[in-house]
């Protein structure tokens, strides 16, 4: 008989969410990067790197509504999030200036935020996670912490009361 624990099936379901937001900022660089275009990225994401193995390591199947989820709207709303981004940002410079995996990142991140009802204390978290996967030695946590929970404040001021 398999395992129906709730809490199981909530963690199974909260670990897909988290690996379809690491998916996403790396399909937004990857869009960024190749120019290549939302429909053409998310296809390859989904056929070919959600559960894929490499090298012996088995990478994490993703919430693959989530997923689209999120590209859809951080393409859709790329501009305001830029402009909440850049609003953010403590050192005045613009969001073109900073490392593109940031920048996707913060699109993923804003996406969520301008978006989704997740609570903006869990996009903070989750993006903090997705940060020190792509820079496990630096301070970029800190400083997603810092610019997501800017545009948190202006996004959703009432879950901060």
């Amino acid at each position: 008989m398999p395992n129906t624990d709730p809490d199981d099936a909530r963690a199974l379901r909260r670990r897909m969410r988290s690996a379809a937001r690491l998916y996403a900022v790396q399909a937004l660089y990857q869009m960024e990067a190749m120019e290549q275009s939302l429909d053409k990225v998310r296809a390859e994401f989904e056929d070919h790197r959600f559960g894929m193995v490499i090298d012996g390591i088995e990478f994490s199947e993703g919430n693959v509504d989530h997923f689209r989820q999120i590209l859809t709207e951080a393409v859709s709303r790329q501009a305001a999030i830029d402009k909440a981004t850049d609003r953010a940002l403590v050192a005045k410079w613009p969001i073109g200036r900073i490392d593109p995996v940031l920048r996707a990142l913060f699109r993923a991140a804003g996406a969520e935020l301008m978006a989704f009802d997740t609570p903006p204390k869990v996009v903070i978290t989750e993006y903090i996670e997705v940060a020190r996967a792509f820079f496990p030695e630096g301070k970029e946590a800190g400083f997603v912490n810092a610019v997501l929970d800017h545009m948190a404040r202006e996004a959703k001021p009432g879950a901060f009361a």
